[in-house]
């Protein structure tokens, strides 16, 4: 038996190589004849093409460098995969391995630095709002410049923020409208800006036209066809959304234990079919009413009455029951699950709530996720695990809960509440991938005062800034630079700024003193000067502009600035009380005169006070102390249209400072004991030279405010109640025991 079985085996080999040899022969001869045809039609000049063709025709084996981004329809190709077939003929994934090393030209940025250009609107072009917010926010930032040939990037003016085929906002024709562009370059160094792309049903990524090598600064993109360190996430937002400013979070106390009404919310459509479905319709399973309230429609579209499930009229009722706001300000959570495209205008809208985003959209990078940490503000949820999204969030503690509320308010302020903060984010973002060795690190993109307001030129030390003192475990500085600002010339040697200087340099913490001479009159003497312990170093200022007061100087070299009036009175004991609060609120303005805000019904502006109240919400730089870098920003970070105005009126620099430092630190300044002769010394000059003098002085100011918070978009001051005085002032106690005493003789 086990014979008969061996001889089968051999038997059934034995034939299976014999067939294998003659079909093998048989095309060897095929193709040997093949190839005798083609060199004998070759020798007389004719090609005739065969129609069977036995063996593929392999490349040479060394073949010519060809970039990679023109090999879409190349032969080595063959053995892609239907996918990779499909994605190629897509616009998006063209330069989909595009990196800044491979399609940026980093030398346009050396000589000039980062500038930007924004294309001329070409004419019969229409452009959305958005997209015209959009390129004013390019237009009014330091980066922009008019000059292409100083450009280091280029934006269009093109709209290309809606590429839905079905919108009204759709513009047709942009790819040859793009190609015909002289700088374009196959989009080199170009940024592209869009919200909306693909259209119904499937709303893929594509753009709609050949984007080449330009980076994205895309919505609702997919970490797979998100190139990382090149591509920008950026949020889904409304036509709404304000330009500049934009209101602040929601979060106004931070009550303690954080729980709201609700734990977890939602209010929004739900699709039926299509993509984008199955997380909408599933959330019905994991509402309760009660403390979980997920609630969906499908009443939107035209035709939703023919697709409706059993599910719609029960879905609608109970939509109606809810207000969304109401929902949104008194909920702990909000979820903020895929729509038809991956971002959700829910995103926002739970941020300025303090409301924790838990997100629900497989797939999907998110918004500046190349420097946010999202992990301190957002639950990243995933969809095939809905069920147990209210289990999770219940196990969060509530000191985590408190945390990643107050960090959803800063990552608002800082970096959505706008058009222009999402614009600017993108272009710093941007910025410091050119500048890798000045580049901001997580913790400034992190912590306030954000990435927008820690401008890397200055220093790359965090140490060097006011607001990390804490984090670094340092201490506020103890030593401060007097900076004098003189505008009368120097007549007699009981003038007030000769006993000011006296008095500064008195002061234990004083390092040195700067006089800045913007006076028209030629500089004093030198033995004119009073005697000091301090160097006492004067500038003459080049342009003598109020501006110029704000320089960041290079002699000055103590972090601590103590900016001072010529006409001012103070006494040395005034000055140390000053300086030793300051070093316990090293990031604001700290000082003795206080004027306020307030906004004016009648008018519909908003006014300017000195009369002495209960609050304030400016602090003089007649007589202040604040870090030394916000000169730096002053000069950098401010439009030079601000800086001009103040120029030429000759007025305002004060109040420009004030609500630059407010901006930033999102606080009011802080007044020190109340000096009442402050006052009837300013109001009893009677050199022309005074400003207090002028009597336009007081109406120029009023038209400066309106105009700063035009500019910062919404009114930064803040208004305070607090004074901070010695300790025992006014005790009725031995004055021997008080270390400031001489601040009460005053």
């Amino acid at each position: 038996m086990q014979a008969k079985k061996r001889y089968f085996i051999l038997l059934s080999a034995g034939s299976c190589l014999a067939l294998l040899f003659y079909f093998g022969g048989l095309q060897f001869r095929a193709s040997r004849s093949h190839s005798r045809r083609e060199e004998h039609s070759g020798r007389n000049g004719l090609h005739h093409p065969s129609p069977d063709h036995f063996w593929p025709r392999f490349p040479d084996a060394l073949r010519p460098f060809v970039p990679w981004d023109q090999l879409e329809n190349e032969d080595s190709n063959v053995h892609t995969s239907p996918r990779q077939k499909r994605d190629a003929n897509s616009s998006i994934y063209k330069g989909k391995k595009c990196r800044m090393e491979s399609c940026f030209d980093f030398t346009l940025c050396k000589k000039n630095g980062f500038k930007v250009y924004v294309y001329p609107q070409q004419k019969g072009e229409k452009i959305a709002e958005s997209y015209q917010n959009i390129l004013a926010a390019i237009e009014g930032s330091r980066f922009y410049t008019s000059d292409p040939s100083q450009a280091c990037l280029f934006v269009l003016s093109l709209d290309t923020l809606d590429r839905d085929q079905l919108s009204p906002q759709y513009v047709h024709n942009l790819k040859s409208k793009v190609q015909s562009l002289h700088l374009w370059n196959n989009g080199r160094n170009h940024l592209i800006f869009n919200l909306y792309s693909g259209t119904w049903p499937d709303y893929t990524e594509d753009v709609g036209f050949d984007i080449g090598q330009a980076m994205l600064a895309k919505a609702s993109i997919s970490t797979e066809n998100f190139r990382p360190n090149f591509d920008v996430s950026i949020p889904l937002f409304s036509k709404d959304h304000p330009r500049t400013g934009g209101e602040r979070g929601f979060l106004k106390f931070n009550t303690i234990p954080p729980l709201r009404k609700y734990m977890l919310v939602f209010k929004g459509k739900r699709y039926l079919t299509g993509i984008g479905s199955d997380t909408r319709n599933a959330l019905y399973h994991v509402h309760n009413g009660e403390d979980v309230v997920l609630l969906t429609t499908c009443k939107h579209g035209k035709d939703w009455q023919k697709h409706k499930d059993s599910r719609c009229d029960r879905d609608n009722t109970e939509y109606e029951k809810y207000d969304y706001r109401e929902m949104l300000h008194n909920a702990t959570f909000c979820l903020v699950p895929r729509g038809r495209r991956l971002g959700s205008f829910r995103f926002l809208e739970a941020l300025q709530a303090a409301c924790v985003p838990v997100m629900l959209s497989n797939g999907w990078e998110l918004p500046f996720s190349e420097v946010i940490n999202w992990n301190q503000a957002a639950v990243i949820g995933d969809e095939r695990l809905l069920l147990q999204i209210p289990s999770t969030i219940r196990s969060i503690h509530q000191d985590k809960i408190l945390a990643l509320r107050q960090q959803t308010q800063f990552l608002w302020e800082a970096y959505f509440s706008s058009v222009e903060k999402i614009v600017l984010t993108t272009l710093e973002i941007i910025q410091d991938r050119i500048f890798k060795h000045i580049s901001r690190n997580s913790l400034i993109w992190n912590k306030h005062p954000g990435g927008l307001f820690v401008l890397p030129q200055y220093s790359s030390y965090l140490g060097d800034f006011p607001y990390y003192y804490a984090n670094l475990g340092l201490k506020p500085p103890s030593k401060f630079t007097a900076v004098i600002h003189a505008v009368t010339p120097l007549v007699s040697q009981s003038q007030p700024v000769l006993k000011l200087l006296v008095a500064a340099a008195k002061s234990q913490y004083c390092a040195q003193i700067i006089v800045l001479w913007n006076c028209d009159k030629p500089l004093p003497a030198k033995h004119r000067w009073p005697a000091t312990a301090v160097p006492v170093i004067v500038i003459e200022g080049e342009s003598k502009v109020m501006s110029s007061r704000f320089l960041p100087y290079d002699n000055i070299v103590t972090d601590a600035v103590l900016s001072l009036d010529e006409d001012t009175v103070l006494s040395t004991t005034e000055v140390d009380f000053a300086f030793t609060v300051w070093q316990s609120f090293p990031e604001r303005i700290v000082g003795y005169p206080a004027r306020s805000h307030f906004w004016d019904n009648s008018k519909e502006r908003w006014g300017y006070t000195s009369k002495w109240t209960n609050d304030y919400s400016m602090v003089l730089t007649g007589a202040a102390i604040y870090h030394k870098y916000y000169h730096y920003l002053y000069t950098h970070y401010l439009p030079a249209s601000l800086k001009n105005m103040v120029d030429q009126l000759a007025n305002c620099e004060d109040i420009l400072m004030n609500f630059l430092v407010s901006a930033v630190t999102k606080l009011p300044p802080i007044k020190v004991t109340q000096k009442k002769q402050y006052k009837e010394t300013m109001m009893g000059q009677t050199s022309r030279a005074s400003r207090w003098a002028d009597p336009d002085h007081f109406a120029q100011r009023q038209s400066c405010m309106n105009t700063f918070a035009s500019w910062f978009g919404s009114m930064p001051l803040i208004h305070s109640q607090m004074r901070l005085d010695p300790v025992l002032f006014k005790d009725q106690v031995s004055i021997l025991r008080k270390k400031y005493r001489d601040i009460e003789r005053l």
